[in-house]
This record gives structure tokens, C-alpha cells and sequence, in this order.
């Protein structure tokens, strides 16, 4: 890695300047040196070819800065999202812009894996077999039936009434294994096909990571001709990627597959044959044998090696029962594969799915971490690449194309080795820029006195006590994150009975509904976990504080990070220098910005680790936190909102 050299300003400059292209277009638009600046090392990039790894802080406008130059370079461009709200709002609103501000013609899509678009076949399955769970299904399937008369793109973002993760989605669209392909009587105005011959035809495509790691990992998500046709790649959202990928680049097998594998075979056996025995029979004894698996797993919902249970006896009893249902289910779909497509898809899936229960449950491959997850009816065995940082550089060698990797969160005290480690990106350009928000004015850090480390048995009651006052002098307005779900239930049941003001808890409502909620408010408090970390944008003074509870240090017990700290130390690393702090740096980064969004926003951080002052790598977190004047005295925290509460005033 090598810092940038920049040299003189560009085109994608100059239409960022003050008589540029989009101050003309923007309501409000401002110069900002630090978009500038990003926008001229994404068009030098773009021009020369070198990797760039680019850290653009919250407000610069990092999305502007790499549209500009994608779409003035003329050249065919992939862009990455962390997920599928930020491709809605990059293909909806950000793109339209920049592109009717140089008045560029170019031609976008926006492409998603398929499991966001209505299957019309499943729909009809799935109305033909009428076997749903409770009457709020049955609402939501006839409500996506009318919708499904209605929609020209099919994805199902656009039926907002119903949560993204409701139990009848699953039920009508598609997976890579439950699809019929050309054989589906539906082809011709199957919606995924449709997105795929537009994003084929697009000079600018919009996907997810999701999308962009299964394919490179050669995993079926049906656009395999796009990547081979791209010039330039830009990854926005870049360090969520690293995890993205070590999913890809393994192996898997959910208790889900194999579920709906005999939901789909009684379903299609019941619609070719209109018989409930036989056949079906043999599907229920698979799910039954699932069951018995996820019960002998444990009942707590946990991650763990996969040694842990691999010699347990009921786990020993279950596995060969289930591998035993899932080969008769397998024999009775061959004898029945010719009836239908269906059908014959179904036996496919049960014998990929035999080979998968095989590998991962056998001997691990070298390299690999053999772990487990349970759910409250669910588990997932998986087998997860130590590290993939080969795999990724060699993929990526393939395309022959310019990538750009970018995000408010990459660098550790102004090092990027960390991500770039990970990703095999040892040769990128890089370029550092500071958020231009005024941090040392508008914002107040706050480390509570007299509070024991967190490993202490009175941490989280000593910790909200800190919560309460805080939250009282703030006047809710408030986030309230931390590291773990025991931190977050206890939070609950004491801010229940104390809190003064609107209290919203992650797991109550979908998160959208949640954030909403809390701008209408405008005095609440909401207590999250992990999800809300990051890629949650409330401006203004509804949130005016944010209080975490500990250094987001990965768990030890976590069987994949547990592996790596194992692998570092016999390779003679430094498993915390070298993984533990830069990640914890990198998590609370996220966390932190949520607090300022905007050129107005004004509010109080609070950390309630005191090892940030006590231990020699405090310095390291602070030194990768935004410049804002430092506290250990309440009364401050106090004056703070009650200077904002005056300025409003007056």
C-alpha cells in the first residue's frame, strides 16, 4: 500500500466546483475539497487502473465523489452497495442526480440477488397448496397476489406494507436451488431473468455485495457474463466485504434448505398427483429428523466450534436418522422427477444437499473452521475459510478492471493494513480524508469517573446508572448501543420502570419501523445491538446523543474468531495487534457515527469503558475518532445541552 499522489485538479473536479455541473442541479450544494479530492484520486484510478482504498468521512459526500468520475470515464462500472436499501437509494435518488447533472447518457439497472423479486411459479404453488401458517399470511399472499398484476419490476421492495423479513416471502420467490430456469412455464416474464437482460445491457449496474461475492465465489446467482464485462469496480460500504466474502468462499448447510426441500417436494408431489401419502410421508420424516437434530444441538441460541457437539450422543443419534430421511426422500424423487419440473428439481436439490450434509460434518478441509449456529427452530453448519484474502485477489485478478473500495471506516490510527490485509489489497493506492463536520464544536466525548472494566459482575448496572442521568440531562433524544443481547435485555427491563421518556428496543418492531418512530418522536430512546451500529442516518436534534457501553471487541468465544486468534498465534502474529484491536477500532468508528449526520447536527458521545484511559491501546481509539473535545466531568455533559437548549431558544 502507498499513499496517493495527488496531482492537478480534473474534470470530475471541475464539475464539483463552485461553477461546476452539480451546483447548478443540488438545491444547497456546497464545495467540499475533501469530495474534490476524492473525486480526482477516483478519476486517477480510474484512468491508470491501480486498486484505491479511499476512507472518506461522514459528510464529504463520497457517493458524488465516485459517481462523477464512473460516469464521465465513459467506461462500463460496477457498483457494490453493503446492502439492498443502500441500492434503492443509490439507484433512485443519488444516480438520477449526478447523471441529469453532467447530462451523461448512460444507461443504469439495478440488480438484485433473486430472492428479492416475486416468483410467479412459487406464488402459484404456494395458492394452489394453501398451506400457510396464520391468517396474516393468508392476507399478505392475497395482497402480493394483486400487487404481482400490478408490478413491472417484481421487487418486493416495492410492497412496503409487508416487513422484508415476513415468513411469506420465502414462499414466493425463488433461490438459485428451487428454480426451474428455462424449463418454468413462467420464463418468459419471470422478473429476475428480466433484471438480468437489463443489468446485461446497462452501462452502470447497482448490486450488492451479496451479488458480487457469490459470483466471484462461483456461487450460482445468475449473472456470471456481467463481471467479466465490467471496467471498473467500486465498492462502496467497502468494510463490511472482508466478512461478506468469508461467507461465500465457504461452505454451508441451514436446517432451511433441507425444510424447504420437503415443503417444495410435498408441495409439487400434492399439485402433480393430488396424494397426501407416499411421498409426503417420507418429506415429514425429514422434517422430523430436523427437529430432532436442532433439539440434540442444545436449546440456547449460540455459535460454537462444531467439536464442541460432534461426539455428543444425541447429536450422534440425529445425524445418521437425518442423513438416512434425507437419502429415502431423495430415492423417491427419482422415481418421481419425470412427472414434472418441479419435481425433478426437488431431486437435485436433495442430492446436492446429501453432499453438503456429508462436508460439513466430516473431517474439515485444512484452512477451514468447522462451526455451528443454532436459532430457536434452526441451525446452520458451516465450514468458513480462515482467511480468504487469496481467493479474493486471485478472482479479482481475473477481471480485468479499475477497483475503487470505499467507506467512513477502513483505518486504524490512519493505517489501512488491516482491511487491506484481508482483502489481499497490499498494493492499493490510499487516501485518508477527514469528515469536514465541525467535531470539536459541535460535539462533546464523554468518559465517565469511577466506572469498573467491563469484565466487572456490576458493569452493566453501574453502566446505566451513567445511562439514566445522561439520558435525563439530554432529554431522551438518545441512542443506547451495545455489545451484547444480555446488555440490551437488562437495559430494557431497568429503562422500563425509569425512563422518563419514549423508549423503542431493537426486536420490538422491524428496524425501519423503529428508526421511524424515533425522528417522529423526536425525545426517545432507543436501545440496539449490533444492526444498529451502522447504516442508520437520523439527523437533527431527535438524536443528539449516543451512549455505548463497551469497545465492540469481538467475542472470544466466537468459534471463527477464536480460529483466527489460534491461527496468528502459530504463526507467531500478534492475534490482538493484528485482528482483535483493528476490528474493535473499525466497529466503534461505525457506532460513533451516528451521531453527527450534518453540517447542524450538535450532540454527546459517551463511552463507558474506562480502558479507553487504562490501557495503552485507548490511545489507539482515540486517535481513530474524530477530534472532538474530551470530558470526565457530568456538569460539562450537563452545560452542553443546556447551551443547545438556549441556542434554540433564542
Amino acid at each position: 500500500m502507498y499513499p496517493l499522489e495527488q496531482g492537478g485538479p480534473g474534470q470530475a473536479a471541475h464539475c464539483l466546483s463552485d461553477s461546476g455541473a452539480l451546483a447548478g442541479e443540488v438545491a444547497g450544494f456546497a464545495v467540499r475539497p475533501q469530495q474534490v479530492q476524492m473525486a480526482d484520486a477516483v478519476e486517477q484510478a480510474l484512468e491508470d487502473g491501480t486498486p484505491l482504498i479511499v476512507e472518506a468521512g461522514t459528510g464529504i459526500g463520497k457517493t458524488f465523489a465516485y459517481l462523477v468520475p464512473a460516469l464521465l470515464s465513459g467506461k462500463r462500472v460496477i457498483i457494490s452497495t453493503g446492502t439492498r436499501h443502500l441500492q434503492d437509494q443509490l439507484f433512485h435518488r443519488d444516480l438520477p442526480t449526478v447523471r441529469s447533472a453532467l447530462a451523461a447518457p448512460v444507461t443504469a439497472a439495478l440488480l438484485k440477488g433473486r430472492a428479492n423479486y416475486l416468483c410467479h411459479h412459487r406464488l402459484a404453488v404456494t395458492r394452489s397448496e394453501g398451506r400457510l401458517e396464520s391468517r396474516q399470511q393468508i392476507i399478505q399472499l392475497e395482497a402480493i397476489r394483486d400487487w404481482a398484476g400490478r408490478t413491472r419490476s417484481g421487487d418486493i421492495a416495492e410492497l412496503s406494507g409487508i416487513p422484508e423479513d415476513a415468513p411469506i416471502w420465502p414462499r414466493v420467490t425463488s433461490t438459485a436451488e428451487n428454480c426451474l430456469g428455462q424449463e418454468c412455464e413462467w420464463y418468459q416474464q419471470c422478473h429476475v431473468v428480466k433484471a438480468r437482460r437489463t443489468a446485461q445491457d446497462a452501462d452502470l449496474v447497482i448490486i450488492n455485495h451479496h451479488l458480487l461475492c457469490a459470483d466471484l465465489a462461483l456461487k450460482e446467482e445468475g449473472f456470471g457474463e456481467l463481471l467479466p464485462g465490467a471496467e471498473v469496480f467500486i465498492v462502496d460500504e467497502a468494510h463490511q466485504l472482508p466478512e461478506t466474502a468469508t461467507r461465500f468462499f465457504g461452505i454451508s448447510l441451514s436446517s432451511r434448505q433441507l425444510q424447504e426441500l420437503a415443503r417444495d417436494s410435498i408441495d409439487e408431489y400434492v399439485r402433480e398427483t393430488a396424494l397426501l401419502e407416499g411421498l409426503p410421508d417420507l418429506a415429514r420424516a425429514l422434517e422430523r429428523a430436523l427437529r430432532e437434530l436442532r433439539l440434540a444441538l442444545g436449546q440456547d441460541e449460540q455459535r460454537a466450534p462444531w467439536a464442541r457437539v460432534a461426539a455428543d450422543n444425541g447429536v450422534q443419534e440425529s445425524l445418521p436418522r437425518l442423513s438416512e430421511a434425507l437419502r429415502e426422500l431423495a430415492e423417491a424423487l427419482s422415481q418421481e422427477a419425470e412427472r414434472s419440473r418441479g419435481l425433478e428439481n426437488c431431486h437435485q436439490r436433495a442430492l446436492k444437499l446429501q453432499a453438503q450434509l456429508q462436508q460439513t460434518t466430516a473431517q474439515p478441509p485444512e484452512n477451514h473452521i468447522h462451526w455451528f449456529e443454532t436459532w430457536k427452530s434452526a441451525f446452520r453448519i458451516n465450514l468458513t475459510p480462515l482467511d480468504v484474502a487469496e481467493n479474493f485477489d486471485s478472482q479479482r485478478r481475473t477481471l480485468p478492471s479499475c477497483w475503487v473500495f470505499t467507506s467512513a471506516t477502513l483505518s486504524v490510527n490512519g493505517d489501512f493494513e488491516h482491511f487491506a490485509r484481508r482483502l489481499g489489497l497490499e498494493a492499493a493506492r490510499t487516501l485518508q480524508l477527514d469528515s469536514p463536520f465541525d467535531y470539536r464544536h459541535n460535539a462533546l466525548f464523554y468518559l465517565p469517573k469511577g466506572l469498573p472494566e467491563p469484565g466487572a459482575p456490576d458493569f452493566t448496572e453501574r453502566m446505566l446508572d451513567v445511562a439514566e442521568t445522561v439520558i435525563q440531562a439530554s432529554r431522551g433524544r438518545t441512542f443506547v448501543l451495545f455489545t451484547s443481547y444480555r446488555a440490551l435485555h437488562l437495559a430494557r427491563r431497568r429503562l422500563q420502570a425509569s425512563c422518563d421518556y419514549p423508549l423503542l428496543v431493537q426486536g420490538s418492531a422491524p428496524r425501519n419501523e423503529l428508526l421511524e418512530r424515533f425522528r417522529e418522536l423526536g425525545n426517545a430512546v432507543l436501545l440496539g445491538t449490533s444492526s444498529f451500529w451502522e447504516g442508520v442516518d437520523v439527523r437533527g436534534e431527535a438524536l443528539s446523543c449516543v451512549i455505548i457501553d463497551k469497545l465492540p471487541f469481538a467475542s472470544p468465544g466466537d468459534p471463527v474468531w477464536q480460529a483466527r486468534i489460534d491461527a496468528l498465534k502459530s504463526r507467531g502474529g500478534n492475534p490482538f495487534v493484528e485482528e482483535q484491536l483493528p476490528h474493535a477500532v473499525i466497529t466503534l468508528k461505525q457506532g460513533v457515527g451516528r451521531l453527527i449526520r450534518d453540517v447542524t447536527d450538535r450532540g454527546v458521545l459517551v463511552v463507558c469503558d474506562s480502558r479507553l484511559v487504562s490501557k495503552s491501546y485507548g490511545k489507539v481509539f482515540i486517535n481513530s475518532l474524530p477530534d472532538m473535545k474530551r470530558t470526565r466531568d457530568l456538569d460539562e455533559v450537563t452545560a452542553f445541552f443546556e447551551a443547545d437548549d438556549v441556542a434554540r431558544l433564542s
